[in-house]
């Protein structure tokens, strides 16, 4: 299959034959559902962590006598019940949310993905992006001119600092390596720009 090749200026240039086993695969919302929750799961940062009772220090004294008092029975002052007492059922952070999911499953509801993008008009390639300086102002003017929705993911090839700090700035605008496209920016991003270069990577990551 070919799309297009577009200069920095978005003007057709050429035509690009694309990889069919990465930009022609039907879309499998379900794949891709799981593909997502598994990167959410496995990046979640397990914060909140609560004292029981063995980690509360104090008296376990019981604090007034079982009868008599005209209150109700009540045993150490850190019960859970109590202020500053420890917590019962609280989260701790030994929690363990992480999931498990095929390479090779990951890999196709990435494909999938990406098809869906290029069937939808979500997906340009381009052919470079020049800069002679950083600086805001030349990516912002690259992106306005773009004849998509300006939410955009832009993946480079490999490490460029130009690009990168050019676009650190818009806050609709990401740069990523194409070896770290992942479902959930494909998602959040709604156009998707490809060097021409990084179509070798998705072509050895097919392979």
């Amino acid at each position: 299959m070919k799309t297009n090749l577009f200069d920095q200026a978005w003007k057709a240039i050429w035509e690009i034959e694309l990889n069919s086993s990465v930009f022609w695969l039907e879309l499998n919302e379900g794949l891709v559902h799981r593909a997502l929750v598994y990167q959410l799961a496995n990046n979640r940062m397990v914060v909140a962590h609560t004292k029981t009772r063995w980690d509360r220090r104090g008296s376990t004294r019981k604090i007034y006598k079982q009868k008599g008092t005209g209150r109700a029975r009540m045993g150490a002052n850190r019960s859970p019940i109590r202020k500053k007492g420890w917590v019962a059922f609280g989260p701790r952070n030994n929690a363990n949310f992480t999931l498990s999911m095929n390479k090779k499953e990951r890999r196709k509801a990435l494909f999938t993905v990406l098809s869906s993008k290029l069937a939808n008009k979500e997906l340009i390639i381009v052919d470079k992006i020049e800069f002679k300086d950083v600086k805001t102002k030349n990516m912002e003017t690259v992106i306005k001119a773009l004849p998509y929705e300006k939410n955009v993911l832009l993946a480079i090839s490999a490490k460029n600092e130009v690009i990168e700090k050019s676009a650190s700035n818009l806050p609709y605008v990401k740069s990523i390596l194409v070896d770290y496209l992942n479902i959930k920016d494909l998602l959040k991003y709604k156009t998707l720009v490809l060097v021409k270069d990084s179509l070798t990577n998705l072509d050895n990551l097919a392979k």
